[in-house]
């Protein structure tokens, strides 16, 4: 396996992580945002209260996205172990 394979298969891993990671990622950043802002506004400083809608949305971004991050992932996989005499060299 030369070094440019090398780079190609970890651009390629870090690609998909970060396409997995995306849809998590985005919507515990803007619940955190909008229960900061909820906070601030009516002076509530509860961290049970930040951390319940955040683990919330985490579980139904999960339950919506799994169907499509499974497909990305399996996909992934299959792309990898199916070229798998590329790296054998």
């Amino acid at each position: 396996m030369t070094s440019a394979q090398t780079v190609d298969l970890m651009r390629e891993l870090f690609i998909t992580t970060f396409w997995l990671s995306l849809p998590v990622l985005g919507v515990g950043f803007l619940i955190g945002i909008a229960v900061s802002l909820f906070q601030i506004l009516t002076s509530i400083q509860d961290s049970s209260f930040s951390a319940v809608p955040r683990l919330t949305a985490f579980l139904a971004v999960l339950l919506f996205a799994m169907p499509w991050m499974l497909a990305k992932l399996i996909a992934y996989t299959t792309g990898l172990l199916g070229d798998l005499s590329r790296f054998a060299h």
